[in-house]
């Protein structure tokens, strides 16, 4: 056990050494790529008027969101009440979907836990 933490220990002596050597040159690359999205002057005003911006396009996304999820639910509904036409593949790919969202939502409990499979700490 104790082999394995110092060999964890001088992986991440190495990652850092390489964080510090080359860090700062792929920051400046990043800014350069996207220097089109960065605003100038950056001010305390200016970061207030994009997060009030952001909000607001957000909000107006409602209505938008808001109609495809009723769109979603009436095909729901006309798959529902047509059952009997449907493939055995929609019904397979229904059914691995299913699957996915359960396995997705035991992974969260497991990690909302703390990884343990058993129960919470007390």
């Amino acid at each position: 056990m104790a082999s394995k933490l110092l060999q964890m220990k001088s992986k991440a002596v190495q990652v850092s050494c390489f964080v510090v050597k080359h860090g700062n040159a792929y920051y400046k690359q990043l800014l350069e790529k996207n220097k089109h999205y960065v605003q100038d002057p950056p001010t305390i005003e200016k970061c207030n008027l994009l997060s009030k911006q952001l909000l607001y396009t957000r909000l107006a996304s409602i209505t938008v969101r808001q109609e495809a999820f009723w769109k979603e639910l009436d095909y729901m509904k006309q798959l529902w009440k047509h059952r009997q036409d449907l493939k055995v593949e929609d019904a397979g790919i229904a059914a691995l979907f299913g699957l996915e969202c359960f396995c997705w939502f035991c992974a969260g409990e497991i990690v909302g836990r703390g990884f343990t499979f058993t129960g919470y700490y007390l």
